[in-house]
């Protein structure tokens, strides 16, 4: 009997492509990171958010990623990395808030989406864990949220962009509260809200806002007025006793004479 002959070819391999880019990839066992064709093929992003969100995303829970951290690590420098994470924090792939602590120290907390929600919704931002100095917020009065509700709504008078759902608007209506309950004028609040908006299309209007409510919090004044300062001392051009007065001249003792006429003197 003969003995069979297989003949099949072997598998055809791809073609090379005659320009363009040529993928050699090789299988990594460890130490590499999923990043999403979202992020990397992003058309709004900036080369340098792309980048810095992929080296985010690659590091460890915990790692620190301040502004002047991430300087201190690339070449780009504090405001090209401070503008890249705004980019990011717009996009919805970075969100930052503000903590008090116990002791007293603010710092920053940092969440990074790998896989942001559908663009037409707002990345969930997780609250901080309250602390005994920083109990959960208290939800404002009827008046108090109907001012903040209608400064948060008349943000897009201001940025189209700016567009909020109604379940925005309650959820921002605290934070916003906070502002007007330290004497801020509503059109303060919302000039530092709408001031220096990345110019790319903002698809979380509701995190930018979040972030900036948190961040830009001004501290609430002093209890009480700070002491005036004493007027600084002179000494009296008449009899050269000292005074306190803004400005040189006569005492009060010497200020009825000097004042006198030369015709009244007479």
């Amino acid at each position: 009997m003969t003995e069979q002959q297989l003949n099949a070819p072997p598998p055809a391999k791809p073609p090379i492509p005659a320009s363009g880019i040529r993928h050699i990839n090789r299988r990594h066992p460890d130490r590499f990171t999923v990043v999403g064709n979202h992020l990397t093929q992003h058309r709004e992003l900036s080369l340098t958010a792309i980048g810095l969100a992929a080296h985010i995303q690659s590091l460890p829970a915990g790692a620190k990623v301040t502004i002047k951290c991430l300087a201190d690590r690339f070449p780009e420098g504090e405001v090209r990395i401070a503008a890249a994470l705004r980019e990011l924090e717009a996009h919805g792939y970075l969100a930052r808030t503000r903590e008090r602590l116990p002791s007293g120290q603010v710092i920053t907390r940092t969440v990074s989406y790998n896989n942001p929600p559908a663009m037409t919704a707002s990345p969930p931002i997780p609250p901080p864990a309250p602390t005994a100095a920083q109990p959960a917020p208290i939800t404002p009065s009827p008046e108090a949220h109907r001012a903040a509700a209608e400064l948060l709504t008349d943000l897009r008078r201001h940025d189209p962009r700016l567009l909020l759902s109604a379940r925005d608007v309650r959820n921002l209506a605290p934070a916003t509260t906070a502002w007007l309950d330290r004497g801020i004028p509503p059109e303060a609040v919302s000039r530092t809200l709408t001031a220096g908006l990345p110019t790319a299309p903002i698809h979380h209007p509701a995190a930018l806002l979040a972030h900036r409510l948190t961040e830009l919090l001004p501290p609430p004044l002093p209890a009480t007025p700070r002491p005036a300062r004493p007027d600084p001392l002179q000494n009296c051009e008449s009899c050269d006793r000292a005074f306190r007065s803004p400005e040189p001249g006569h005492c009060r003792d010497c200020t009825p004479s000097a004042s006198r006429s030369p015709a009244m003197a007479a």
